[in-house]
């Protein structure tokens, strides 16, 4: 197999960013860097850099795209690799996905009505619960 082959040996170790990629909890590696230097991901309860060298046993806890992932290294690998090898390298801790009834109601706005009143965004903003 093609996804074997570019998994790494025993002691070595990768950068996190390239690793999110690389199994698929990322679409792309930017995004996983970008999550790291904003905060959104931790190794072993510490806040990392992209280029923190992660290893297999290392908990990693991610937040993108709305969601949390916790997920545990069980396998290195270097190259993006497809989804069920993906999942073979790491254990998912995850809590489950919001239900969808309980996401927040999207305020629409007709067309032509023009730009919102001060009034009008106050009330957007409580429907949204950003207040």
């Amino acid at each position: 197999m093609a996804a074997e082959g570019s998994s790494t040996p025993a002691g070595e170790s990768l950068r996190v960013d390239a690793w999110i990629w690389s199994v698929r909890l990322t679409k792309t590696r930017s995004q996983a860097a970008a999550a790291c230097k904003a905060g959104h991901v931790r190794v072993n309860g510490d806040r990392v850099k992209p280029a923190h060298t992660l290893r297999p046993g290392d908990q990693v806890r991610l937040f993108h795209a709305g969601r949390e992932r916790l997920v545990v290294v069980s396998k290195i690998v270097r190259k993006r690799v497809g989804a069920p090898v993906a999942v073979q390298c790491y254990v998912d801790n995850s809590p489950p996905p919001p239900p969808r009834e309980f996401a927040a109601p999207i305020a629409v706005r007709d067309r032509g009505t023009g730009r919102p009143t001060k009034r009008d965004r106050r009330e957007l903003e409580r429907l949204q619960g950003n207040q």
